[in-house]
């Protein structure tokens, strides 16, 4: 385990900003915000038109589509845009942010903020909420992308010669390029995103506005009661169609995760007069085209049609295929991006062993790449592909990621409505309640997929969910037991005045993750090298429960002696630690900062399992040595240069 781990500082309850700070675009002109919202925020939700309406109308009508249920699953989709995203999301969450910044760990840290301390309840819902976003991760661009393929085979001239087959290969050859570029980053095309989804949301809301004329009576739809109706007449089956229906829901979070890129209004504004209106034009489309299907059929049954290519008409097929791909491209690059940057986040709270971030950009802070992350995308959408090869069996494995998300989203929210808005508890449970309902309601309707593929986001969520715990208690445990065994800083510096080593010229930097005791890299360049420098510093780094900290916030400084300062450094959970720029912030308080005169001391602690006793029990202290064996060097982690750096190693048995 090189180095130590950033320690997860409590904020003070400052209260919930309402506006996003002017890191994220809110002094930006309005417009462009929106638009450039429009590219990354709605890819996901944007694309879900392309299989929502068909897997849903699926379950509905397994021996035959009629009107009964066209009307009750377009009425459904429609009541859970509205109820989901635009009253839980738009009206109501995107208010509970953290100074700016949205998504499941950013509310979990301002839920542990309006506690004032870290709680085993919030960070399990914490953990489980990231946990299962991974699996919304992978299932996203292969449903997306390898729906978006399927309907080339809706075009007449290719109709004979699009196989499963060619399905899955053309769907791979374009995953694979899209997670090749990562490394490359995005910033040069993502200029495009905003301009392509949007003109994607004109197409399909045209697409389905021609066929709503035809066929007016599907706006009946828009009552609740058929909805309402169906659930109360089908039994069993409605909540299969349910689950199908959620997935018209499903980019639902990246309205709250991606608030900090864009500020609350743009991203209000694109969904209320844009997103919206087009999604629920083309859903109606959708639901007058197979009226229209239907009545063409003349009671002949009607069973699997990809509606949404088959309502555009055949002289402008190829590029509408055309046009879904991009967007599922770019909804899949969206989705990629939330990876690296939930996992950026994740690091910084001390819930994941540091890994290798690379700016892609030196203008765009949020263009990181993290290759191992990558990697674990990559592998797991071609399996996914491999396994279920057509997007309506991928569909059943999709759903219940979100829901639980969903459900973990909620649950933090109550805490913050109690705890840091302070309303009383009928208030709260008179918000949260009919949302929470909702929302397990859902999750209940995607429970019934497991055995269809549902299991999986489980399963892999399960195995992160165990990854987090057991670094957070092996980390916590481990440097408790390092702590012990290390000396109080405040008994250590007297015996060192009374035998002093030999000086050398220069500053040491020392960083722990316990100010108050000796650390351990200190103790061997003693033992072994014989010499302390003139000037040492013992640094600290902590990340705080806000996303940002002010410059002017960023280091505390305090003398101990004439030979030793202490330093604490604070970043957010959205910041990337620079130790040599913080330092160089000291040095109004006198600290002579040189970076070429200056050598940074980090204990490598390799950790090694104890045969007689355990720190966690046998099988997890193996999972905490791999995972801190494949940890990323500190070094490169807090950017020092590597020549300035020495490593003292020891040996920690857990």
């Amino acid at each position: 385990m090189t180095g130590e781990p950033p320690r997860a500082a409590p904020s003070s309850a400052a209260p919930i900003a309402a506006t996003p700070a002017p890191h994220n675009g809110a002094h930006s002109p309005f417009w462009p915000m929106a638009v450039g919202a429009i590219g990354v925020v709605f890819g996901d939700i944007g694309t879900s038109p392309l299989y929502a309406f068909r897997l849903a109308l699926q379950q509905a009508s397994a021996d035959g589509v009629h009107a009964e249920a066209v009307f009750g699953v377009v009425s459904m989709a429609l009541w859970a845009l509205i109820l989901v995203v635009t009253v839980k999301y738009v009206l109501f969450l995107m208010r509970a942010d953290n100074k700016g910044e949205g998504g499941v760990l950013a509310l979990m840290a301002l839920a542990q903020s309006a506690i004032g301390r870290r709680t085993t309840l919030v960070f399990i819902l914490g953990v489980a909420g990231a946990a299962l976003f991974y699996g919304d991760s992978i299932i996203t661009p292969a449903i997306s992308v390898l729906s978006a393929v399927e309907g080339l085979k809706t075009v007449p001239a290719l109709q004979n010669s699009v196989s499963v087959s060619v399905e899955i290969i053309v769907s791979l050859a374009i995953l694979g390029g899209l997670f090749y570029a990562q490394s490359r980053g995005t910033a040069k095309v993502a200029r495009f995103f905003g301009p392509i989804l949007v003109f994607w949301f004109f197409c399909i809301a045209a697409t389905g506005l021609s066929h709503l004329v035809h066929q007016p009576g599907i706006l009946l739809a828009i009552s609740p009661t058929y909805a309402v109706g169906f659930l109360l007449h089908h039994g069993l089956v409605s909540f299969f169609v349910l689950g199908s229906v959620f997935l018209t829901v499903t980019g639902a979070e990246a309205l709250y995760a991606d608030m900090g890129h864009f500020g609350r209004w743009p991203i209000q504004a694109a969904w209320l007069f844009l997103v919206l209106p087009c999604l629920v034009i083309n859903y109606l489309g959708q639901g007058a085209f197979a009226l229209d299907v239907l009545h063409r059929a003349g009671g002949h049954p009607v069973y699997d049609v990809d509606w949404f290519f088959q309502m555009t008409p055949e002289v402008v097929r190829v590029p509408m295929v055309i046009l879904a791909t991009a967007a599922t491209v770019i909804a899949s690059q969206a989705v990629i991006t939330g990876a690296f940057s939930m996992t950026q986040q994740a690091m910084q709270l001390g819930l994941l062993p540091r890994m290798i971030v690379r700016r892609t950009s030196e203008t765009a802070a949020g263009q990181i790449y993290l290759p191992q992350i990558n990697m674990f995308l990559a592998v797991g959408v071609v399996l996914l592909i491999a396994v279920f090869k057509t997007s309506d069996n991928l569909g059943q494995a999709y759903g219940l990621a979100v829901t639980g998300t969903m459900v973990v989203t909620t649950s933090l929210a109550f805490i913050v409505v109690r705890r840091r808005w302070r309303w009383p508890l009928v208030g709260a449970l008179a918000l949260i309640a009919p949302l929470w309902a909702l929302d397990v309601t859902f999750l209940a309707a995607n429970s019934l997929k497991i055995l269809s593929g549902a299991a999986m986001p489980l399963v892999l969520g399960g195995g992160l969910f165990l990854i987090m715990a057991t670094w957070v208690r092996g980390g916590d445990l481990l440097n408790a037991r390092v702590r012990r065994d290390s000396p109080l800083l405040a008994d250590f510096l007297p015996l060192l005045e009374a035998r002093p080593p030999q000086r050398v010229a220069g500053t040491a930097v020392y960083l722990t993750a316990d100010p108050d005791h000796v650390p351990g890299a200190l103790l061997h360049n003693l033992k072994h090298n014989r010499v302390l420098h003139e000037q040492n510093v013992i640094l600290t780094v902590e990340t705080t429960d806000t996303p940002r900290v002010p410059e002017a916030e960023r280091v505390r400084f305090q003398p101990i002696n004439a030979d030793f300062k202490r330093v604490e450094v604070k970043y957010g959970f959205m910041e990337t630690p620079n130790i040599p720029k913080a330092l160089a912030l000291c040095r109004k308080d006198g600290l002579v900062f040189e970076v070429l005169s200056t050598s940074f001391f980090l204990g490598r602690k390799t950790v090694v399992a104890n045969q007689r006793k355990s720190l966690l029990g046998h099988w997890q202290d193996r999972l905490f040595i791999l995972l801190a064996k494949n940890s990323a060097n500190p070094t490169d982690f807090y950017q020092i240069p590597p020549g300035r750096v020495l490593e003292m190693g020891t040996q920690v048995s857990v």
